[in-house]
């Protein structure tokens, strides 16, 4: 999804270390990609401390993306697994969307119709699923797509008077949040979107609390994003 070229190897902890990228969704918003440890099913008791470490990022995520492995025959009891770690570690009611990765094993074109079984009752059991292929490149837009939208949701709905000497807080409104709206005025640049609400701060002190702009318009550019 991010082009990057990490190591990826089927043998134990290949990948331990977590690495993260920086992406650019459909709507414009960037956003910093963590690829964790994988899953294990019955971890050696020795190693169970160093895996969960490796998972400390969960903790920070908004947005958590399971990959199943929809080809394999014990998917279920694998994901079963997944749950059951993130329970463990409070972290069972973070937005999640579940990837359904190597449908090309299970069909030879994508979309399918119809859709193999094993696609079918996953994307029954799984919030938000989305179905790809990671080896041909199969779904990973409807991916972003999904990510962009469950993120969005997560956004709060913030109207701030920028002025023009702050361009870079509305440049940086554009690539973490959503602009809905800008209105160039006298006085600056009267802005309607969402943003994260760890971001909300950064604008508060030019929050504009009545939608009745007070300075005379000098330009208008509407902006529909998300």
């Amino acid at each position: 999804m991010t082009s990057a070229g990490v190591l990826a190897e089927d043998k134990l902890f290949a990948t331990l270390d977590p690495t993260n990228r920086r992406i650019r969704l459909p709507s414009g918003r960037q956003v910093i990609l963590a690829d964790t440890v994988g899953f294990i099913q019955r971890l050696p008791p020795s190693v169970v401390a160093a895996f969960r470490a490796t998972l400390e990022e969960l903790d920070v995520a908004d947005l958590l993306v399971q990959v199943v492995d929809v080809s394999h025959p014990d998917y279920p009891a694998q994901a079963a697994e997944v749950a059951g770690v993130l329970a463990s570690l409070h972290l069972g009611e973070k937005p999640c969307v579940t990837v359904l990765n190597k449908v090309d094993r299970l069909t030879d074109v994508w979309p399918a119709s119809p859709v193999p079984e094993p696609i079918a009752l996953a994307a029954r059991e799984y919030p938000r699923p989305v179905a790809i292929s990671a080896e041909r490149g199969w779904g990973i837009a409807d991916l972003l797509d999904e990510i962009d939208r469950a993120l969005a949701e997560q956004l709060h709905a913030m109207r701030a008077l920028l002025p023009y000497a702050e361009g870079a807080l509305l440049n940086f409104w554009k690539s973490h949040g959503v602009v809905e709206a800008e209105e160039y005025l006298e006085d600056g640049v009267l802005v309607a979107g969402r943003l994260p609400p760890m971001l909300i701060h950064r604008y508060e002190r030019y929050r504009q609390r009545d939608p009745a702009a007070s300075s005379r318009p000098v330009r208008r550019e509407r902006v529909a994003r998300g």
